[in-house]
């Protein structure tokens, strides 16, 4: 039996054709037909199911005992202490006073389940997602400049663009297939790069623009300066299809190339020459990932990308666009469709007619959806910490390890009267703190949906069956709603593919409009579809970008000019600190906390078991530190132990340490976008010693 399937790891979303055989073998090779990654994968993508057999999975629901030790139980006692305890603790402190954490990598048909269950049926008016700690920030540039979270590209501009602008991405490992589709660029195009760090894509790129960390929003603005004082503008496509651009003028007046220069450590001429670069090409895409979103001045970054573009009409065209590479597998899933930053569909909680609509359509009563925003993540967080929330659902994600300033977090967990975490593993950094874990089905083990980087719609099939008495993430929220008692209100949620005829109905008439989409089978037909997919829509092609008619969904039609005032970073470094901190994917074969790579010998094989910290040749022959030798990295937050990596890849008096290790978020400083909320994971002060 062969059927095909996409992946649950990253925002690429590749496809994969797996082979049962009789006995029960599984095969997976990429799919060839498939208009994502063509035949091709990355380490991770071949052996996405490997971990499903990892003999630490969840296979029975486990209950805190007296003794304070997590027991196996049934799925009728896990429910009844589920329940039990959340109404408790809502019939003690109020609705409010629980709350759920959600995810980017379950299918948008759980995504939606889990969204409505907590919202409109437990009346949970808080919950977010971990996509906050990925893309807020290019969310809401988007909401801001387009009128919606609507990336425009698709994945055939990487190879029709005649120059490529990497702002903050390393997809040469962060996306390695999407890199191959870059390399299949037939322009000759010019690779440009611009990142602190001298990163593997550093080392493939045309040109590289090392500057320094805390400058970008700097260079951005000083960019559309010599743009603007050179007349390099789209000037039609300004006057037609945008507002703002004389106010934004005005701002970026200050952003001469000679103050840039001093701030980003580039020189005077880089900065001509990128903006000329911007300037000669013909079809211009930027491309940005964490290295933007995870900035301390994030959204304003973004938008100033998006400004770029919008100022040169590199927007609407094949190779263009300002273009944010998503995270996780169904980051955008969990963005339009999980009721954290908008009610399911991408409307408003402020909005009574909005709510009256999705009421209407969900056949439920108004009065139950939240008429007011969720708090975003580490807002709820510190409402834990303040003692507001004393309960919390989290599901299908690790935040004892991911989450910034971690020790911050594991000390504020303490206040929490009541943990539930829903994982495929019993064993997580986050589950051994639980009150109560269920054991959760894994990507493989279920079907549905993930949503893409390129709105690319991709199904995902059952290959097995779960461990034990482990159900999908989609029965257990069936199973709380009827323990719950407001099962009634998803008796029409009677599995995935039925929940996709619901969203079909929510998304009609949005911009994210999937009610052309007959089902599941449709999907993998076409090879995955893009939104929007109106119903009536003939042209299934495979590759749609948004914007080609210049028309936005602001009510009147045009984009948005957005920005704002340089801030400084939000710690600095001084004699005791005297180090920028940088983080970010340190490997290819690994992904975000190891949860699921970390139990595959051949990947955890190919990168360093011990943490690393990258430092300057200069520097570490001035402190003293060896190549391998143990060094002491501290903060004004808590100290570690890493293994030095000396060498070219980090300027002097920048360090960078991999996400996917525990010991990193003991370093972070806990900094939130004010626009987005998104962490600040790319700066912070440290010190480091010899040990």
């Amino acid at each position: 039996m062969a059927v095909c399937s996409t992946c649950g790891y990253c925002s690429t979303g590749c496809n994969f054709t797996i082979t049962t055989s009789p006995s029960g073998e599984i095969k997976v090779a990429p799919n060839p037909d498939y208009p994502v990654n063509k035949g091709t994968s990355c380490p991770k993508g071949f052996l996405h199911l490997e971990p499903l057999k990892a003999n630490d999975r969840a296979t029975k629901p486990l209950l805190r005992n007296a003794k304070g030790e997590l027991e196996q139980v049934s799925w009728d006692a896990a429910l009844d202490a589920f329940v039990t305890n959340f109404k408790m603790i809502q019939k003690k402190y109020g609705k409010e006073s629980v709350a759920f954490l959600g995810t980017g990598q379950l299918p948008t048909e759980e995504l939606a389940l889990l969204g409505c269950l907590g919202k409109f049926g437990m009346g949970l008016v808080h919950g977010d997602g971990n996509t906050r700690q990925c893309m807020a920030t290019a969310a809401k540039a988007y909401k801001l400049s387009f009128g919606f979270d609507a990336p425009p590209f698709t994945y055939h501009d990487y190879e029709t663009s005649d120059v490529l602008i990497f702002i903050g991405a390393n997809p040469v490992i962060a996306h390695p297939v999407m890199w191959n589709r870059i390399k299949k660029n037939q322009q000759n195009p010019q690779l440009i790069l611009i990142d602190p760090r001298k990163t593997e894509t550093a080392a493939k790129v045309s040109r590289h623009f090392p500057i320094a960390p805390d400058s970008l929003l700097t260079l951005l603005y000083g960019l559309a300066h010599v743009l603007i004082a050179n007349g390099w503008l789209d000037e039609p496509y300004i006057q037609n299809t945008t507002k703002g651009f004389d106010a934004f003028r005005q701002h970026v007046a200050p952003f001469t190339p000679e103050s840039v220069s001093n701030k980003t450590g580039l020189g005077v001429q880089d900065i001509f020459d990128l903006a000329e670069i911007i300037h000669n090409g013909k079809r211009v895409s930027f491309w940005w990932t964490m290295g933007v979103n995870q900035n301390f001045q994030a959204v304003a970054c973004a938008q100033a990308i998006i400004n770029l573009a919008l100022m040169t009409g590199n927007i609407g065209r094949p190779g263009t666009g300002p273009n944010s590479i998503t995270g996780q597998a169904n980051a955008m899933g969990s963005r339009i469709f999980s009721n954290t930053t908008s009610i399911i569909g991408g409307y408003d909680f402020l909005n009574r007619d909005h709510r009256r609509k999705v009421a209407d359509i969900l056949g439920i009563d108004a009065g139950l959806i939240p008429d007011r925003n969720s708090m975003a993540y580490d807002e709820i967080l510190k409402s834990v910490q303040k003692g507001d929330i004393k309960g919390l659902w989290i599901v299908c994600t690790n935040p004892f390890h991911s989450w910034i300033n971690r020790s911050w977090f594991e000390k504020t967990m303490k206040g929490l009267e009541y943990l539930v975490v829903q994982d495929m593993y019993h064993d997580t950094d986050t589950a051994k703190h639980a009150d109560l874990v269920l054991a959760a089905a894994a990507c493989g083990e279920k079907e549905g949906t993930f949503i893409n980087s390129e709105r690319r719609i991709g199904v995902i099939r059952k290959v097995m069956d779960p461990p034990g008495d482990a159900l999908s993430d989609f029965e257990i929220f069936k199973r709380i709603s009827q323990a719950w008692g407001c099962g009634d209100m998803f008796s029409e949620w009677s599995s995935p593919a039925a929940v996709f005829e619901i969203l079909k109905r929510v998304s009609k008439g949005q911009p994210c409009d999937i009610s052309g989409i007959k089902d599941f089978d449709m999907i993998e037909r076409c090879g995955g579809i893009q939104w929007p997919c109106p119903e009536g829509l003939n042209d299934f092609a495979q590759e749609r970008r948004l914007f080609e008619d210049g028309r936005y969904f602001h009510d009147d039609g045009k984009a948005r000019f957005c920005f704002t005032d340089v801030e400084q970073a939000p710690e600095r470094t001084d004699e005791a600190y005297p180090f920028v901190l940088l983080t970010g994917r340190g490997t290819v074969v690994q992904w975000h906390t190891q949860t699921r790579t970390d139990k595959v010998d051949t990947l955890r094989k190919m990168h360093p078991a011990d943490v690393y910290v990258e430092i300057s040749s200069a520097d570490a022959e001035r402190l003293g530190i060896g190549q391998g030798q143990w060094a002491v990295v501290r903060s004004r937050r808590g100290e570690v132990r890493a293994r030095a990596l000396v060498g070219g890849k980090v300027k002097p008096g920048n360090v960078f340490m991999p996400m996917h290790y525990f010991e990193t978020n003991e370093l972070t400083f806990p900094f939130f976008d004010p626009m987005s909320r998104e962490p600040s994971y790319k700066y912070a002060a440290v010190s480091i010693r010899p040990e």
